[in-house]
């Protein structure tokens, strides 16, 4: 039970206080006056305003409420290193005794993990979760049992008592990281970049004046191997290998006595790119499609055209020499024989043999085609007569040679079985087909001439034309790229003559599957990541394909099997066990993939250190114990007093209750005051009178 007295005035308090004001008014001017009940009106007034107030005594029954303490553990990855996660149990066991032996408290335990898509520790999220389930007025203390390497530190809550850590690690631990300071996201190809990594030690780390071991293995290939210095930044120069993106792995080997391997490593994926793109147009016999590559190539703003026309008829002889035909000079020794391996592609768009070239110059092209280079024919009549280009040393790396016969009436493109699964011609007919329709004959506009081809052996047909004869031929020689599309009449679809067809599609993708655009490969394997789940993909030609076996970081090794969701592509969804560097691999088709950092958050530092929580410990004058030292005895100290000294914390006692019962009884009843003030006055007033 508690009683208190309390007031219920029978007037707002400011009138009371004018009414108190008049009555000191009033007696000041009786004892100036000089008469002799003065004390007797100031009686009288006091009872008066004693009345308007009303007391009245409230009694409370009361059940007093514990105590809380919250403890919270973390047991982040962080904390699986060493014997953290032992001393973390035994601190906890500890501190839980020592509050059973306390009388009237409570311990509340929240206990912590990783959070999702590497957040690291969010400790502070999980106090604020947990101060905001408990009454504020009953918390006497918050104990903190981590390692200190949290991740949300700027979002410490007000704490409405005194915040303590208990700290888990030793004095002795040390770590050993390879850090990756800078790394771009992008690259060009051919120029090199530069990345900044350091390999250091932290913590009681043994003293080491020599350099340590360094690998580098990009895209899951042979790692070249390297001393460098210890904890020192080093400057990498890069040079990426190949389009589209390229994962690096750098290692450093395990040391004895280090806390753990899984920092040892660091991935960076750049994504590689082309700076320009080169190609070199030579047009031939003028025809109302001439220009059709010209505009489609210079639409694209990172291609470097270099076009030359031929504007001359062959049959128009009038004596004027080859070399006098041209405005300016045509530099064919220097396209053709200096310059010509910085060009990506070479497109020759009805061209014929006249004299301008020499064979010695289409031997060259057949060298640039077999050493990387790219050729691309688009075929007129020219190309089945006499002076066809085939019938020059470039004959011997084109995918098709011609009969002489040239095929003029009209036709519909058709895929292919192959052409329905190759990059360049897959998914072209699809806006074109109508319900129960041939995906192999869609309804694209008529062409009105072919020429008539033989394809080579290792050529793939993509498209057809009358009488299923070949259309476009597509091969690789060498360890470059040749295409043949035997007829001159791809303008009408960009016309839209007949219903138009894909034509800025099909020509676009063909010169980027010829500059070996890496999303364009017919035989590819890539993943592609969300979080920890990857869509691994499968692009083949063939009809089936085998499992992808992806191999996770610690070697373990995982048979997935791929549907095939459209022709030529194949998919799987996997979820992976686990962050880090993925190998792939189906038949000859290998892929590497990184799913998040190689080593997670919560091992960027792993020495133990409460830096991160000194501001909120000391906000609230806690203290910070190291586990190794044994768990601190625990004390009772008041609101704002320092909380923590040697070998002990404190708690401060919050005094708090629940009321079960309350009443309120008037000291004395407002006519009795207001008889005994009436009663006061009037004897003032006889007294006055008597005298």
């Amino acid at each position: 039970m508690n009683g208190t007295v309390i007031f219920d005035p029978l007037l707002p308090w400011p009138a009371l206080w004018a009414l108190a004001a008049l009555t000191v008014l009033v007696v000041a001017l009786a004892l100036w006056r000089g008469l002799p009940g003065w004390w007797l009106r100031a009686l009288a007034g006091l009872a008066l305003l004693a009345g308007l107030a009303n007391p009245a005594l409230q009694r409370e029954e009361r059940q007093p409420l514990s105590d809380i303490v919250i403890a919270v553990v973390d047991e982040s990855a962080s904390q699986t290193l060493s014997d953290r996660a032992e001393q973390t149990e035994a601190a906890l066991e500890a501190l839980q005794g020592r509050i059973a032996a306390r009388e009237n408290t409570e311990l509340r335990v929240v206990r912590l993990g990783d959070a999702p898509e590497d957040g690291g520790t969010k400790l502070m999220t999980a106090l604020s979760e947990a101060l905001a389930e408990e009454p504020a007025g009953r918390v006497a203390g918050i104990v903190m049992l981590t390692d200190g390497r949290l991740h949300d530190a700027a979002r410490a809550p007000d704490l409405p008592a005194p915040a303590h850590v208990l700290l888990s690690g030793r004095d002795s631990d040390w770590d050993r990281r390879v850090v990756v300071r800078n790394a771009p996201a992008f690259a060009i190809l051919g120029e090199e970049v530069e990345l900044t990594l350091r390999v250091e030690d932290s913590g009681a780390a043994p003293q080491s004046a020599g350099p340590v071991p360094l690998t580098i293995a990009i895209d899951g290939g042979e790692p070249m191997r390297f001393e460098v210095p210890l904890g020192r930044d080093i400057r990498l120069p890069v040079a990426l290998p190949h389009g589209g993106m390229n994962v690096l792995q750098f290692a450093t080997p395990e040391v004895e006595g280090e806390l753990t391997v899984r920092n040892n490593e660091s991935v960076v994926q750049i994504n590689g790119v082309r700076d320009r793109l080169r190609v070199l147009l030579v047009s031939g016999e003028p025809y109302a499609g001439e220009r059709t590559w010209r505009n489609l190539l210079k639409s694209d703003p990172s291609v470097d055209l270099v076009h030359f026309t031929i504007l001359r008829p062959p049959e128009k002889q009038d004596g004027v020499p080859v070399e006098e035909l041209s405005l300016i000079a045509f530099p064919t020794r220097e396209l053709f024989i200096e310059k010509i391996d910085e060009f990506d592609l070479i497109v020759f768009d009805r061209y014929r043999r006249r004299g301008i070239l020499p064979s010695d110059y289409f031997a060259n092209v057949a060298r640039y085609v077999e050493e990387g280079g790219a050729v691309l024919v688009t075929a007129g009549p020219e190309y089945a007569g006499a002076d066809s280009i085939y019938r020059s040393p470039l004959g011997f790396v084109l995918p098709g040679m011609p009969s002489a016969r040239v095929v003029e009436r009209a036709f519909r493109p058709e895929l292919t079985e192959l052409g329905a699964r190759h990059p360049v011609t897959s998914g072209l007919a699809d806006p074109w087909l109508e319900a129960g329709a041939d995906p192999l004959a869609p309804d694209w506009g008529r062409w009105f001439r072919q020429i008539e081809i033989e394809p080579t052996q290792s050529a793939t047909i993509a498209l057809t034309g009358p009488g299923e004869r070949p259309l476009l031929a597509l091969d690789r020689v060498g360890e470059g790229r040749v295409a043949l599309l035997a007829s001159d009449q791809v303008w009408l679809w960009g016309r839209g003559y007949d219903g138009g067809g894909p034509q800025l599609d099909l020509l676009r993708r063909l010169a980027h599957w010829m500059m070996k655009e890496p999303e364009l490969e017919e035989e590819a394997l890539w993943a592609e990541p969300s979080g920890l789940v990857m869509r691994i993909v499968r692009r083949s030609l063939a009809q089936e394909i085998g499992p992808v076996t992806v191999t996770a970081p610690d070697g373990s090794e995982t048979e997935v099997e791929l549907e095939e969701v459209e022709p030529g592509r194949f998919e799987a969804l996997w979820g992976a066990p686990r962050m880090g560097l993925y190998r792939l691999s189906e038949g000859e088709q290998e892929a590497v993939i990184a799913l998040g950092p190689a080593a997670p958050r919560e091992f960027e530092d792993t020495i133990a250190s409460a830096v991160a929580l000194e501001d909120t410990v000391s906000k609230t004058r806690g203290g910070i114990v190291a586990m190794e030292d044994g768990m601190p005895a625990l004390r009772d100290v008041r609101p704002g007093r320092p909380a923590a000294g040697r070998g002990w914390i404190g708690l401060t006692p919050r005094g708090a209750y629940r009321t079960l019962d309350l009443t309120v009884i008037p000291l004395v009843p407002a006519w009795a005051l207001l008889l005994l003030a009436a009663a006061l006055m009037l004897g003032a007033w006889l007294r006055e009178a008597r005298r």
